[in-house]
């Protein structure tokens, strides 16, 4: 009987210690809004040089913190804008695009105030509602817009508190059209707020 009850005693104590590590080791996942701006750029033709304009985003985005490392996958609406300019015409392209990014993080400086944090990863873009003004061989170029394409993303952020601030370039894989040889990309500063 006494066995049976130090047996008892020490699976208790097994049970307590598991439930216990796995209490400190819970993964926590934060959910924000974001919002921001992005400055994007096609590569030049022979014949137009490729310009960088203005454009904006907003969505919402999860984190899933692993220690010093994390998890972040975000939902935005991109406006994208660029321009082109020739000898004689000019032209100007805009379109928008849903954006998945995934990255993985890791928190350089990792403080319960303060993150300085580097990350890199993919992003899968989908794009609609093109519009092109100018010249006539920018929007033959443009005929057959690619809606789909994948991108390499790289930047800097930082976390103040539930405050989130990314610096990020991405370089995509995929060309803009099927008639139009070259890759966009983009410069993009966002602001976040995770609400828990």
């Amino acid at each position: 009987m006494k066995k049976q009850i130090v047996l008892f005693g020490l699976l208790l104590s097994c049970i307590s210690c598991s439930i216990d590590v796995k209490a400190q080791t819970s993964l926590p996942i934060h959910l924000g809004i974001k919002a921001g701006g992005n400055l994007t750029n096609i590569s030049s033709t022979e014949s137009f040089e490729g310009k960088y304009s203005f454009g904006y985003q907003a969505g919402a985005m999860a984190r899933l913190d692993l220690g010093s490392a994390y998890l972040q996958g975000e939902t935005l609406f991109n406006k994208r804008k660029t321009s082109f300019e020739g000898e004689t015409e000019s032209s100007k392209l805009s379109w928008n695009s849903i954006d998945i990014p995934v990255t993985i993080g890791y928190k350089i400086v990792n403080t319960n105030e303060f993150n300085l944090r580097a990350f890199t990863g993919g992003l899968y873009s989908y794009s609609f509602g093109k519009e092109i003004t100018g010249a006539d061989d920018i929007k033959q170029a443009f005929s057959k817009f690619d809606q789909s394409s994948i991108s390499l993303i790289a930047g800097l952020g930082f976390d103040i508190q539930r405050l989130s601030i990314d610096f990020s370039y991405e370089n995509s894989l995929s060309n803009v059209s099927k008639n139009f040889k070259s890759k966009p990309k983009s410069f993009s500063i966002g602001i976040g707020y995770f609400l828990f």
